[in-house]
């Protein structure tokens, strides 16, 4: 059976935000929501000390390519449409074995 391994990376602006404290809220909020919709690996992976911006990533293992597809796609407009970070560009990876 294939082992799918599936992430995202978005890079956002957080305009606004005028501490490191108000955008750190912003993010934990926004991984919050991934975490308890989609059951996804979620972190903070660059940018920590900028206030004004962020980049974040999920990950998953998945039996089915198109499962994790449709994961990341819905995940996807969750972060398009948070609503206080701004999404400036996004990455799409897959990893597929055998096993």
């Amino acid at each position: 059976m294939p082992v799918v391994v599936a992430s995202q990376t978005w890079s956002l602006s957080v305009p606004g935000c005028t501490s490191l404290k108000e955008k750190r809220s912003v993010v934990r909020s926004l991984k919050d929501r991934l975490r308890a919709r989609f059951h996804v690996s979620v972190a903070e992976t660059d940018l920590q000390d900028v206030h004004t911006r962020a980049e974040i990533a999920v990950a998953l293992v998945s039996s089915d390519r198109r499962l994790a597809e449709s994961i990341l796609d819905k995940a996807d407009h969750l972060v398009r449409g948070n609503g206080r970070a701004l999404v400036l560009d996004s990455r799409r990876d897959f990893h597929q074995t055998s096993s």
